[in-house]
């Protein structure tokens, strides 16, 4: 075999084996939560949620700030840098704004 062709088998071994390390660490993300349970502060069945469609699909939104369920929900991902996934669903705030969406995660 060339040189050229070793490289490119290693890369494609090299892609393979972190495709496989990427898997492995959400699997093991999601067990840690289910371990963790439910974090403290905010139940998200308690804030009013409305179906939207953005470019990625259907999502659902909320600017419920009478809610504290829902400024907790805020300020949670204000320190995870406006990110985060619970209890299957992920959750972003949307940048310049009091809105929170979320999506079940697949």
């Amino acid at each position: 075999m060339s040189e050229e062709e070793d490289l490119k088998i290693f890369a494609e071994d090299m892609l393979d084996f972190l495709n496989a390390m990427e898997s492995a660490c959400v699997k093991l993300k999601m067990q840690i939560d289910k371990l963790l349970g439910p974090e403290p502060g905010w139940d998200p069945s308690k804030i009013k949620w409305t179906e939207a469609e953005g470019i990625k699909g259907k999502y659902e939104r909320s600017e419920d700030v009478n809610s504290l369920d829902f400024k907790a929900l805020l300020k949670d991902l204000e320190a995870h840098n406006g990110k985060l996934t619970r209890d299957g669903f992920f959750y972003w705030k949307f940048s310049k704004s009091g809105v929170i969406g979320r999506k079940k995660r697949k």
